[in-house]
Protein backbone atom coordinates (compact mmCIF):
# COMPACT_ATOMS: atom_id res chain seq x y z
CA UNK A 1 0.00 0.00 0.00
CA UNK A 2 1.36 3.52 -0.95
CA UNK A 3 1.76 6.23 1.06
CA UNK A 4 -0.71 8.46 -0.76
CA UNK A 5 -3.65 5.78 0.05
CA UNK A 6 -2.42 5.50 3.89
CA UNK A 7 -2.64 8.84 4.26
CA UNK A 8 -6.31 9.08 2.51
CA UNK A 9 -7.58 6.61 5.00
CA UNK A 10 -6.27 8.13 8.02
CA UNK A 11 -8.17 11.65 6.70
CA UNK A 12 -11.42 9.38 6.47
CA UNK A 13 -10.89 7.83 9.88
CA UNK A 14 -10.31 11.24 11.69
CA UNK A 15 -13.09 12.76 9.63
CA UNK A 16 -15.71 9.76 10.47
CA UNK A 17 -14.28 10.46 14.13
CA UNK A 18 -15.25 13.74 14.63
CA UNK A 19 -18.67 13.67 13.35
CA UNK A 20 -19.21 11.23 15.96
CA UNK A 21 -17.71 12.97 18.59
CA UNK A 22 -19.60 16.16 17.24
CA UNK A 23 -23.16 13.73 17.18
CA UNK A 24 -22.24 12.55 20.52
CA UNK A 25 -21.80 15.99 22.08
CA UNK A 26 -25.29 16.76 20.35
CA UNK A 27 -26.89 13.94 22.22
CA UNK A 28 -25.25 14.93 25.48
CA UNK A 29 -26.77 18.81 24.98
CA UNK A 30 -29.95 17.32 23.58
CA UNK A 31 -30.21 14.89 27.02
CA UNK A 32 -29.18 17.79 28.86
CA UNK A 33 -31.82 19.87 27.38
CA UNK A 34 -34.28 17.70 28.44
CA UNK A 35 -33.42 16.67 31.62
CA UNK A 36 -33.81 20.30 32.60
CA UNK A 37 -37.06 21.01 31.56
CA UNK A 38 -38.25 17.54 33.32
CA UNK A 39 -36.46 19.31 36.53
CA UNK A 40 -38.74 22.69 35.78
CA UNK A 41 -42.22 20.68 35.38
CA UNK A 42 -41.41 18.72 38.72
CA UNK A 43 -41.23 21.93 40.38
CA UNK A 44 -44.13 23.43 39.05
CA UNK A 45 -46.11 20.38 39.67
CA UNK A 46 -44.63 20.48 43.07
CA UNK A 47 -45.73 24.36 43.88
CA UNK A 48 -49.16 23.38 41.92
CA UNK A 49 -49.53 20.78 44.52
CA UNK A 50 -48.44 23.15 47.65
CA UNK A 51 -51.10 25.65 46.82
CA UNK A 52 -53.95 23.03 46.69
CA UNK A 53 -52.55 21.42 50.04
CA UNK A 54 -52.40 25.26 51.32
CA UNK A 55 -55.08 27.56 53.01
CA UNK A 56 -55.01 30.37 50.28
CA UNK A 57 -55.82 32.79 53.73
CA UNK A 58 -53.33 31.30 56.72
CA UNK A 59 -51.11 29.25 54.85
CA UNK A 60 -52.61 26.10 56.54
CA UNK A 61 -53.12 22.65 55.94
CA UNK A 62 -56.32 21.26 53.76
CA UNK A 63 -58.74 18.29 54.40
CA UNK A 64 -61.05 17.33 52.54
CA UNK A 65 -64.27 16.21 54.39
CA UNK A 66 -66.42 13.73 52.42
CA UNK A 67 -69.46 13.69 54.32
CA UNK A 68 -70.26 17.35 53.42
CA UNK A 69 -68.01 17.00 50.29
CA UNK A 70 -66.33 19.85 51.01
CA UNK A 71 -62.30 20.75 50.96
CA UNK A 72 -62.03 23.08 54.20
CA UNK A 73 -59.06 24.36 55.98
CA UNK A 74 -57.66 22.69 58.93
CA UNK A 75 -56.48 25.72 60.75
CA UNK A 76 -59.04 28.19 60.47
CA UNK A 77 -62.15 26.36 58.85
CA UNK A 78 -62.13 27.94 55.56
CA UNK A 79 -64.05 26.14 52.78
CA UNK A 80 -61.78 26.19 49.71
CA UNK A 81 -64.32 23.87 47.57
CA UNK A 82 -67.86 22.64 47.61
CA UNK A 83 -69.84 20.38 46.14
CA UNK A 84 -67.37 17.93 45.22
CA UNK A 85 -67.98 14.85 43.43
CA UNK A 86 -67.24 11.30 45.48
CA UNK A 87 -65.79 9.23 42.58
CA UNK A 88 -65.07 6.11 45.06
CA UNK A 89 -67.51 3.01 45.47
CA UNK A 90 -70.43 3.45 47.51
CA UNK A 91 -69.78 0.54 49.53
CA UNK A 92 -67.32 -0.21 51.85
CA UNK A 93 -65.18 -3.31 52.38
CA UNK A 94 -62.99 -4.61 55.45
CA UNK A 95 -61.38 -7.01 53.47
CA UNK A 96 -59.68 -7.90 50.26
CA UNK A 97 -61.96 -11.01 49.79
CA UNK A 98 -64.94 -8.82 50.62
CA UNK A 99 -63.84 -5.95 48.17
CA UNK A 100 -63.76 -8.51 45.18
CA UNK A 101 -67.11 -9.49 45.99
CA UNK A 102 -68.85 -6.20 45.91
CA UNK A 103 -66.87 -4.94 42.95
CA UNK A 104 -69.07 -4.43 39.79
CA UNK A 105 -66.68 -4.51 37.20
CA UNK A 106 -67.42 -6.58 33.37
CA UNK A 107 -70.64 -7.52 32.71
CA UNK A 108 -73.35 -8.83 35.26
CA UNK A 109 -73.28 -12.33 36.03
CA UNK A 110 -77.15 -13.83 35.11
CA UNK A 111 -78.58 -17.26 35.92
CA UNK A 112 -80.40 -17.12 32.45
CA UNK A 113 -76.86 -18.57 31.17
CA UNK A 114 -75.24 -22.07 32.22
CA UNK A 115 -72.27 -20.49 32.83
CA UNK A 116 -73.84 -17.49 33.92
CA UNK A 117 -72.48 -15.53 31.41
CA UNK A 118 -68.77 -16.08 32.66
CA UNK A 119 -67.29 -17.68 29.64
CA UNK A 120 -66.19 -15.83 26.59
CA UNK A 121 -68.64 -15.78 23.64
CA UNK A 122 -67.31 -15.38 19.94
CA UNK A 123 -69.66 -13.95 17.69
CA UNK A 124 -70.67 -15.07 14.59
CA UNK A 125 -70.36 -12.10 11.99
CA UNK A 126 -66.56 -13.34 10.29
CA UNK A 127 -65.61 -9.05 10.18
CA UNK A 128 -62.81 -7.71 12.20
CA UNK A 129 -63.38 -4.88 15.34
CA UNK A 130 -63.56 -2.04 12.27
CA UNK A 131 -66.21 -4.04 10.41
CA UNK A 132 -63.92 -5.18 7.51
CA UNK A 133 -64.61 -8.77 6.47
CA UNK A 134 -62.25 -11.15 7.12
CA UNK A 135 -60.15 -13.39 4.72
CA UNK A 136 -60.82 -16.75 3.74
CA UNK A 137 -58.08 -18.33 6.04
CA UNK A 138 -58.63 -16.08 9.26
CA UNK A 139 -62.93 -17.11 8.49
CA UNK A 140 -61.51 -20.67 9.08
CA UNK A 141 -59.60 -20.03 12.03
CA UNK A 142 -62.54 -18.03 13.84
CA UNK A 143 -64.60 -20.70 12.88
CA UNK A 144 -62.26 -23.32 14.79
CA UNK A 145 -62.51 -21.28 18.13
CA UNK A 146 -65.88 -21.15 17.85
CA UNK A 147 -65.68 -24.80 17.80
CA UNK A 148 -63.61 -25.32 20.20
CA UNK A 149 -65.00 -22.55 22.50
CA UNK A 150 -68.52 -24.58 22.59
CA UNK A 151 -66.25 -27.56 23.84
CA UNK A 152 -64.92 -25.75 26.22
CA UNK A 153 -68.17 -24.20 27.37
CA UNK A 154 -70.05 -27.30 27.81
CA UNK A 155 -67.31 -29.82 29.47
CA UNK A 156 -69.85 -32.73 30.65
CA UNK A 157 -73.49 -33.77 30.22
CA UNK A 158 -74.65 -31.44 33.01
CA UNK A 159 -73.46 -28.38 31.49
CA UNK A 160 -74.81 -29.51 28.10
CA UNK A 161 -78.40 -30.12 30.06
CA UNK A 162 -78.37 -26.64 31.63
CA UNK A 163 -77.99 -25.34 28.10
CA UNK A 164 -80.57 -26.55 26.72
CA UNK A 165 -83.01 -26.39 29.45
CA UNK A 166 -82.08 -22.71 29.49
CA UNK A 167 -82.31 -22.08 25.71
CA UNK A 168 -86.17 -23.57 26.24
CA UNK A 169 -87.06 -21.00 29.23
CA UNK A 170 -86.01 -18.12 26.89
CA UNK A 171 -87.82 -19.45 23.72
CA UNK A 172 -90.89 -20.10 25.68
CA UNK A 173 -90.62 -16.88 27.99
CA UNK A 174 -90.03 -15.20 25.26
CA UNK A 175 -93.00 -16.25 23.60
CA UNK A 176 -95.73 -15.76 25.91
CA UNK A 177 -93.89 -11.92 26.81
CA UNK A 178 -92.52 -12.71 29.89
CA UNK A 179 -90.21 -9.81 31.96
CA UNK A 180 -86.52 -11.37 32.94
CA UNK A 181 -87.26 -11.55 36.66
CA UNK A 182 -89.64 -14.48 35.50
CA UNK A 183 -87.06 -15.96 33.51
CA UNK A 184 -84.67 -15.43 35.78
CA UNK A 185 -86.43 -17.49 38.81
CA UNK A 186 -87.37 -20.10 35.97
CA UNK A 187 -83.30 -20.65 35.70
CA UNK A 188 -83.30 -20.46 39.58
CA UNK A 189 -85.71 -23.65 40.20
CA UNK A 190 -84.44 -25.30 37.49
CA UNK A 191 -80.57 -25.47 38.26
CA UNK A 192 -82.18 -26.53 41.92
CA UNK A 193 -84.46 -29.28 40.04
CA UNK A 194 -81.18 -30.04 38.66
CA UNK A 195 -78.98 -30.35 41.89
CA UNK A 196 -81.09 -32.20 43.70
CA UNK A 197 -82.01 -34.70 40.79
CA UNK A 198 -85.67 -34.39 40.06
CA UNK A 199 -84.86 -34.61 36.56
CA UNK A 200 -84.04 -38.66 35.80
CA UNK A 201 -87.50 -40.41 34.49
CA UNK A 202 -88.49 -36.80 33.09
CA UNK A 203 -87.43 -34.88 29.95
CA UNK A 204 -86.04 -31.26 29.92
CA UNK A 205 -88.38 -29.56 28.34
CA UNK A 206 -91.17 -30.73 30.72
CA UNK A 207 -89.28 -29.78 33.91
CA UNK A 208 -87.83 -26.48 32.07
CA UNK A 209 -91.52 -25.68 31.34
CA UNK A 210 -93.10 -26.11 34.90
CA UNK A 211 -90.30 -24.19 36.09
CA UNK A 212 -91.39 -21.64 33.80
CA UNK A 213 -95.11 -22.14 35.26
CA UNK A 214 -93.94 -21.61 38.81
CA UNK A 215 -91.88 -18.93 38.01
CA UNK A 216 -94.69 -16.88 36.07
CA UNK A 217 -97.03 -17.75 39.06
CA UNK A 218 -94.33 -16.63 41.83
CA UNK A 219 -94.30 -13.56 40.03
CA UNK A 220 -97.59 -12.74 39.83
CA UNK A 221 -97.73 -12.58 35.65
CA UNK A 222 -99.43 -16.12 35.26
CA UNK A 223 -100.26 -18.11 31.69
CA UNK A 224 -102.89 -20.51 31.85
CA UNK A 225 -101.66 -24.04 31.41
CA UNK A 226 -103.46 -23.97 27.93
CA UNK A 227 -101.13 -21.03 27.03
CA UNK A 228 -97.70 -22.74 28.59
CA UNK A 229 -98.65 -25.77 26.76
CA UNK A 230 -98.76 -24.19 23.44
CA UNK A 231 -95.44 -22.64 23.38
CA UNK A 232 -94.08 -26.03 25.06
CA UNK A 233 -92.60 -29.21 23.68
CA UNK A 234 -94.50 -31.08 25.70
CA UNK A 235 -98.23 -32.25 26.56
CA UNK A 236 -100.53 -30.36 28.97
CA UNK A 237 -100.63 -33.16 30.74
CA UNK A 238 -96.93 -33.49 31.37
CA UNK A 239 -96.53 -30.33 32.60
CA UNK A 240 -98.86 -30.41 35.42
CA UNK A 241 -98.21 -33.43 36.94
CA UNK A 242 -94.17 -31.96 36.62
CA UNK A 243 -95.25 -28.92 37.90
CA UNK A 244 -96.99 -30.70 40.90
CA UNK A 245 -94.17 -32.93 41.16
CA UNK A 246 -90.99 -29.94 41.09
CA UNK A 247 -93.12 -27.43 43.77
CA UNK A 248 -93.39 -30.48 46.20
CA UNK A 249 -90.39 -31.73 46.14
CA UNK A 250 -88.58 -27.91 45.99
CA UNK A 251 -90.93 -26.69 48.52
CA UNK A 252 -92.11 -23.86 46.48
CA UNK A 253 -94.62 -21.87 48.02
CA UNK A 254 -96.96 -20.75 45.28
CA UNK A 255 -100.20 -19.20 45.66
CA UNK A 256 -103.43 -19.94 44.16
CA UNK A 257 -103.43 -17.54 41.05
CA UNK A 258 -105.35 -14.08 41.24
CA UNK A 259 -108.07 -13.85 38.67
CA UNK A 260 -107.31 -9.96 38.62
CA UNK A 261 -103.56 -10.74 37.50
CA UNK A 262 -105.19 -11.98 34.05
CA UNK A 263 -107.44 -8.95 33.66
CA UNK A 264 -104.82 -6.27 32.12
CA UNK A 265 -103.33 -9.02 29.64
CA UNK A 266 -106.75 -10.31 28.34
CA UNK A 267 -108.42 -6.51 28.11
CA UNK A 268 -104.87 -4.98 26.36
CA UNK A 269 -105.38 -8.28 23.78
CA UNK A 270 -109.24 -7.22 23.23
CA UNK A 271 -108.50 -3.31 22.54
CA UNK A 272 -110.78 -2.05 25.49
CA UNK A 273 -111.26 0.83 27.53
CA UNK A 274 -109.36 1.53 30.80
CA UNK A 275 -113.14 1.76 32.17
CA UNK A 276 -113.83 -2.06 30.94
CA UNK A 277 -110.92 -3.18 32.61
CA UNK A 278 -111.77 -1.04 35.71
CA UNK A 279 -115.77 -2.65 36.00
CA UNK A 280 -114.00 -6.21 35.45
CA UNK A 281 -112.06 -5.73 38.58
CA UNK A 282 -114.91 -4.79 40.07
CA UNK A 283 -117.25 -7.64 39.69
CA UNK A 284 -113.93 -9.63 40.85
CA UNK A 285 -113.72 -8.13 43.71
CA UNK A 286 -117.37 -9.13 44.34
CA UNK A 287 -117.39 -12.04 43.23
CA UNK A 288 -114.54 -12.85 46.08
CA UNK A 289 -116.76 -11.45 48.53
CA UNK A 290 -119.25 -13.46 47.98
CA UNK A 291 -117.17 -16.55 47.90
CA UNK A 292 -118.00 -18.04 44.25
CA UNK A 293 -114.78 -17.76 43.14
CA UNK A 294 -113.61 -20.94 45.47
CA UNK A 295 -112.93 -24.17 43.32
CA UNK A 296 -113.34 -22.30 39.65
CA UNK A 297 -111.03 -21.55 37.38
CA UNK A 298 -109.14 -17.70 37.38
CA UNK A 299 -109.05 -17.54 33.82
CA UNK A 300 -112.38 -18.76 33.49
CA UNK A 301 -113.28 -16.16 35.71
CA UNK A 302 -111.27 -13.32 34.29
CA UNK A 303 -112.33 -14.40 30.88
CA UNK A 304 -115.88 -13.87 32.15
CA UNK A 305 -115.07 -10.55 33.84
CA UNK A 306 -113.65 -8.99 30.78
CA UNK A 307 -117.29 -9.95 28.75
CA UNK A 308 -119.39 -8.66 31.88
CA UNK A 309 -117.56 -5.69 32.25
CA UNK A 310 -117.46 -4.82 27.94
CA UNK A 311 -121.36 -5.24 28.24
CA UNK A 312 -121.57 -2.79 31.12
CA UNK A 313 -119.31 -0.56 29.40
CA UNK A 314 -121.29 -0.94 26.31
CA UNK A 315 -118.07 -2.18 23.99
CA UNK A 316 -118.73 -4.45 21.26
CA UNK A 317 -116.58 -7.98 22.27
CA UNK A 318 -118.41 -11.25 21.54
CA UNK A 319 -117.87 -14.85 23.29
CA UNK A 320 -115.74 -15.73 20.99
CA UNK A 321 -113.25 -12.92 20.76
CA UNK A 322 -112.86 -13.58 24.41
CA UNK A 323 -112.57 -17.76 24.27
CA UNK A 324 -109.60 -16.87 21.89
CA UNK A 325 -107.44 -14.33 23.86
CA UNK A 326 -108.25 -16.66 27.10
CA UNK A 327 -107.77 -20.01 25.23
CA UNK A 328 -111.71 -21.13 27.46
CA UNK A 329 -114.17 -22.10 25.71
CA UNK A 330 -117.59 -19.81 25.21
CA UNK A 331 -119.61 -22.39 27.52
CA UNK A 332 -117.45 -21.56 30.69
CA UNK A 333 -117.10 -18.14 29.70
CA UNK A 334 -121.33 -18.27 30.23
CA UNK A 335 -121.34 -19.84 33.19
CA UNK A 336 -119.40 -18.18 35.08
CA UNK A 337 -120.42 -14.73 32.90
CA UNK A 338 -123.94 -15.45 34.74
CA UNK A 339 -122.27 -16.20 37.73
CA UNK A 340 -120.76 -12.64 38.58
CA UNK A 341 -123.37 -10.71 37.39
CA UNK A 342 -125.76 -12.61 39.32
CA UNK A 343 -122.91 -11.70 42.75
CA UNK A 344 -122.90 -8.35 41.69
CA UNK A 345 -126.87 -7.71 41.76
CA UNK A 346 -127.55 -7.74 38.45
CA UNK A 347 -129.41 -10.09 36.25
CA UNK A 348 -127.72 -11.61 33.07
CA UNK A 349 -128.96 -10.67 29.67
Amino acid sequence: MTDSSIRTHSDERRTTERAESSERTDEHGRARSREREREREREQEQEQTQEHEQCPECDGRLMSDTEHAETVCADCGLVVQEGEIDRGPEWRAFDAAEKDEKSRVGAPTTNMMHDQGLSTNIGWQDKDAYGRSLSSRQRQKMQRLRTWNERFRTRDSKERNLKQALGEIDRMASALGLPDNVRETASVIYRRALEEDLLPGRSIEGVSTASLYASARQAGTPRSLDEIAGVSRVEKDEIARTYRYVIRELGLEVQPADPVSYVPRFASDLDLSDETERRARQLLETAKESGIHSGKSPVGLAAAAVYAGALLTNEKVTQNDVSEVASISEVTIRNRYHELLEAEGGAPA
